[in-house]
């Protein structure tokens, strides 16, 4: 009996270790592939995260070098930066940002790209931002039609040599593309101020100012506006009819803009490619769209010109923006805190 437990313990135990041998063996090799699973896994991940971090690099390097209105950045630093060394022009132009700093509340401003389309772009941008919906006159009629009727009611037939900033196109398809630009000013001027939501709002201004190709269509459609509106002003002037805003007369007594057509040719046509809009231009911008444009002018700081309104008679409903300009030619986004 004692022969047969021994016996039987015996075979038990031998079975018992040739199942945990077996066992360990599935073990082991589970552990290995698991260890080189996790292994993979891990691996994988680090490249995908690499990945990631490289196409998100690469995309906001995009989008920033694209956006042509930047952040907001510090005033003082921003002037500091720019205006280093001790020449009497840059000592200047640290007490213009000063004052601007300490008495007019100008804490930020942003950065406008750099191009003749600046003064236009830092407008444009802050009404759209700031929420500004159609200027009174816009909501009357349908800006769509107004490049058949200047052709058709006026019989401007030189307007097929209408140029389109760096673009510099002229020729029989002129309608259709400044109908293209008036569609795209109109849809996206009223998607945008239709929108309450301020940071909404920011991020529709950022994805429409970072797109030259629909940047430059609301531009020229703002400038097609103005032409628009000199050539009414000339009519009623040839046909002495009611009066007229005193900057009409301005802008038709000079020399290079005596007509609709001159204007045109000698102005509006280089707007965007070699020139920027000039004063004059500005009073009729401001006018036009019923926004009272404050200019802060840093080279003629100390003098009466130093804060100057774009037009200078405008009327109390009217919203106002503001520029910031170091030469007249090229315009920043002044911000204000108090």
């Amino acid at each position: 009996g004692r022969h047969e437990v021994w016996s039987w313990t015996t075979s038990t135990k031998q079975s018992l270790c040739l199942m945990w041998q077996k066992v360990r063996e599935q073990l082991m090799l589970s552990m290995s592939f698991l260890v080189a699973v996790f292994w993979c896994c891990r691996r994988l991940y680090s490249f995908l995260a690499q990945l990631v971090k490289r196409w998100s690099n690469y995309l906001r390097r995009k989008f920033i070098s694209n956006l042509s209105v930047l952040a907001e950045v510090d005033l003082l630093g921003y002037s500091a930066t720019e205006w280093k060394g001790e020449t009497k022009q840059a000592k200047h132009m640290r007490e213009a940002y000063e004052e601007l700093f300490w008495s007019c509340h100008i804490k930020y401003l942003r950065q406008v790209r750099r191009d003749n389309y600046c003064v236009l772009r830092a407008v444009l941008f802050q009404i759209f931002s700031q929420g500004i919906p159609f200027p009174s006159w816009m909501k009357e009629r349908d800006i769509l039609k107004l490049p058949e009727k200047l052709l058709y009611s006026q019989g401007c037939n030189w307007i097929q040599q209408y140029s389109f900033g760096p673009e510099r196109y002229t020729g029989p398809n002129v309608f259709g593309k400044l109908r293209k630009c008036m569609e795209m000013l109109k849809t996206n001027w009223a998607e945008i101020s239709a929108t309450k939501d301020h940071e909404e709002r920011g991020n529709m201004c950022n994805t429409l100012f970072s797109d030259e190709s629909k940047e430059h269509k609301l531009y020229e459609a703002i400038k097609f506006i103005m032409l628009y509106e000199v050539v009414e002003a000339y009519e009623q002037i040839k046909n002495r009819e009611e009066p007229i805003h005193n900057l009409f007369s301005l802008l038709l007594a000079r020399d290079s803009s005596s007509d609709p057509l001159s204007f045109m040719m000698n102005h509006l046509n280089s707007i965007g490619d070699s020139i920027c809009l000039d004063q004059v231009e500005l009073f009729l911008l401001g006018y036009l769209l019923e926004v009272k444009i404050r200019v802060y002018r840093l080279h003629r700081f100390n003098t009466e010109e130093f804060q100057v309104n774009f037009p200078e008679e405008y009327r109390r409903e009217w919203h106002e923006i503001s520029l910031l300009t170091e030469d007249d030619h090229y315009y920043l986004i002044p911000l204000f805190r108090t």
